[in-house]
């Protein structure tokens, strides 16, 4: 079966979540990550910067330091929005999964089928192929 992301499901998750962790962040202005997060910011949303590499060197993005894993967050983690390719998004949500996270997000050209299914079957909420700049302002 095909996923299709919900209208509803959408919606929930753009106005229950608070805490957003943004795996894939980077410091870089061009990239989708960091204007995406900067985005989420002016819209009242904290977002954690989860990437291992800038975490290694203390980087902070947006005033946010940034951590090496969705394990590393001390707070409760309401949606999981993820910058990485389709195959590396399956063990992100894992990670989601575990840390129990209430939502994933795979952004825009992010499809990894298996991983939305793993992530509905452990009860979290899941939009994929999407990207909340876009579907917060409809």
């Amino acid at each position: 079966m095909t996923f299709q992301n919900n209208d509803d499901t959408i919606r929930t998750i753009l106005t229950t979540s608070k805490t957003i962790a943004l795996v894939g962040a980077s410091k870089k202005p061009e990239r989708a990550s960091n204007y995406v997060m900067q985005y989420l910011q002016s819209r009242g949303y904290r977002v954690i910067p989860i990437n291992p590499g800038l975490a290694k060197r203390n980087e902070s993005v947006h005033n946010e330091k940034v951590l090496a894993s969705l394990k590393d967050v001390p707070i409760p983690i309401d949606m999981v929005d993820i910058f990485r390719n389709s195959h590396d998004a399956g063990g992100v949500v894992d990670e989601a999964i575990e840390i129990k996270a209430k939502s994933v997000w795979l952004q825009m050209g992010v499809v990894n089928e298996e991983a939305a299914e793993r992530a509905m079957e452990a009860g979290l909420m899941v939009v994929m192929d999407a990207c909340p700049m876009v579907d917060i302002p409809r």
